[in-house]
């Protein structure tokens, strides 16, 4: 997955941090398909994501209220509470604002 090219700041991350359970259990495909579903909801900026001991998925957002209407999307709820029965031990969600965001160009 390449680094999200996301617009000049501000906006918010969405930092979901965790640790998954024994085998896939359906777990892949849900992802692929909240990736793409995210990705047609309003203000979504971008996404990235990185898997070994523990997984990082962060999330960009216009603001606020847009990452927060992606947390009720039904499809959403939906493959949270897969989650949290079948695919996370521990899991943590983190909202930060992003004032600053540079990179080597």
């Amino acid at each position: 997955m390449p680094i999200a090219e996301t617009p000049a700041p501000p906006y918010v991350a969405v930092i979901f941090t965790s640790s998954r359970t024994d085998g896939d259990n359906g777990y892949a495909a849900m992802s692929a398909a909240m990736t793409a579903m995210a990705r047609e909801q309003p203000g979504y900026l971008g996404i990235e994501a990185a898997r070994e001991d523990v997984g990082i998925t962060v999330s960009y957002w216009r603001d606020e209220a847009s990452a927060a209407a992606w947390k009720q999307v039904g499809a959403h709820l939906v493959a949270q509470r897969r989650g949290r029965e079948a695919w996370y031990r521990d899991y943590r969600v983190r909202i930060a604002h992003v004032t600053r965001d540079y990179g080597p160009r």
